[in-house]
C-alpha cells in the first residue's frame, strides 16, 4: 500500500515493488493515474506472496477493507 500526501492509500500488485514504487514517484506514464500529483508517496505496507494469483486474491481482499481496518493493518506490521 502507498501512502499519498493527502493520506489517500493505494493498493496494487507488483512483482518488484522497488522498481514500480519508483514508477509511481516519478509520476510518467508507467505510473498509476491515481497517484500522479499526490506525491510525495510512502511506501506503508507490502506482503509477499506465494505467486500472482495470490497476490491478485489478496489485492482484492485488502481493496474490500475499510480505511480503519487498512490503518490497523498497516499500524501492526510496523
Amino acid at each position: 500500500m502507498i501512502r499519498c500526501n493527502n493520506g489517500h492509500l493505494y493498493t496494487g500488485v507488483t512483482t518488484d515493488i522497488e522498481r514500480r514504487f519508483k514508477e509511481h514517484q516519478a509520476g510518467g506514464v508507467k505510473a498509476a493515474k491515481y497517484l500522479r500529483g499526490k506525491g510525495p508517496l510512502s511506501l506503508a505496507y507490502s506482503e509477499d506472496m506465494g505467486n500472482r494469483s495470490e497476490a491478485l486474491k489478496r489485492e482484492i481482499a485488502v481493496k474490500k477493507l475499510t480505511r480503519k481496518q487498512k490503518l490497523l493493518l498497516i499500524s501492526n506490521s510496523s
